[in-house]
């Protein structure tokens, strides 16, 4: 990931500045404040904002008028219980605010979710940086054949080549193509201008340009968005963004961030049918799938979630 010079710049002012308030903070969260972590070959996260920590998460389960003199171990134990019977809203009453740099193609999987403020960056206004996304040679995998979402068989030797090149030639002549509508373009005469709309040109770009945007979202939908996203299944594009975020989670909110580990990301959840199938289980009985009264898909995912090492 290059940050420019003026970037740096801008990021070191805002550092500089110092703010005081009475309003709830977080060091591990201010020490890393406005500064980008590297995600993917260009991209990034920065957190940018944020309001509320675990405090205020346990101040509105509580509805209380301030944070009280309650030990750390007694909050623990409430949030742990909001987290275990999907007590949600109290911890709708944090937000976080992040500045993300990230391919377009993971952007239109993680809008998705529907559930945050976004300001995208817009190629009506200003002119995309050539910047664009190449996978490491180790990320290449052709389609699975048992999941029509997922990867299978890695790449290897000179297909693994041919397909690295192919996407960065591809990437390389989008962009001239897209300077040239511009009349942007370096070596563009008089005579070959085109002058096209911004609007307009920008739709020469493939999928892997990098794009970048403002989402803040409160902390019940961030937890809700890494659960399905630095869940192992999920693509990896998306779920390095993930894990990154679950550090910045464990730095804000570290009880609200080890409930939702407990109870959400490394927990699992049963139908009735599963369940009568696992309390079998646990009496003796030896149960196989058609005698649990599962598909066989339900049987598969039941059979993973129990013999999972986590």
């Amino acid at each position: 990931m290059a940050i420019t010079n003026d970037q740096r710049d801008e990021i070191d002012s805002a550092r500089s500045v110092q703010q005081t308030t009475m309003r709830p903070t977080v060091a591990a969260l201010e020490e890393m404040l406005f500064k980008p972590i590297p995600i993917l070959d260009h991209g990034f996260i920065r957190v940018v904002d944020y309001m509320g920590d675990d405090t205020s998460v346990v101040q509105a389960a509580r509805v209380s008028y301030g944070r009280g003199t309650r030990k750390v171990q007694e909050d623990k134990g409430l949030i742990n219980y909001l987290m275990r019977h999907s007590h949600t809203t109290p911890f709708e009453m944090a937000e976080i605010k992040l500045h993300v740099k990230l391919p377009i193609f993971v952007a239109r999987q993680w809008i998705r979710h529907r559930t945050a403020s976004v300001n995208e960056y817009s190629a009506r206004y200003s002119i995309l940086d050539k910047e664009f996304y190449i996978p490491e040679s180790s990320n290449l995998a052709a389609q699975a054949t048992t999941n029509r979402q997922g990867r299978g068989i890695m790449l290897e030797g000179d297909e693994a080549t041919r397909v690295l090149n192919l996407l960065r030639t591809d990437a390389e002549r989008s962009y001239d193509g897209y300077l040239q509508l511009l009349n942007e373009h370096p070596e563009t005469s008089e005579d070959d201008r085109l002058g096209l709309a911004r609007e307009l040109a920008r739709m020469n770009l493939s999928l892997n340009f990098y794009t970048q945007w403002y989402w803040k979202i409160d902390l019940h939908n961030l937890m809700s968005f890494l659960r399905l996203r630095a869940d192992p299944h999920a693509q990896y594009e998306i779920r390095v963004y993930a894990e990154a975020m679950l550090d910045i989670l464990k730095r804000w909110v570290p009880l609200s961030y080890e409930a939702f580990l407990e109870h959400r990301l490394a927990g699992a959840h049963f139908s009735s049918t599963m369940m009568k199938a696992l309390r079998r289980m646990l009496a003796g009985e030896q149960v196989d799938q058609q005698s649990s009264g599962l598909s066989k898909r339900d049987w598969d995912d039941f059979v993973h979630v129990i013999n999972s090492p986590k």
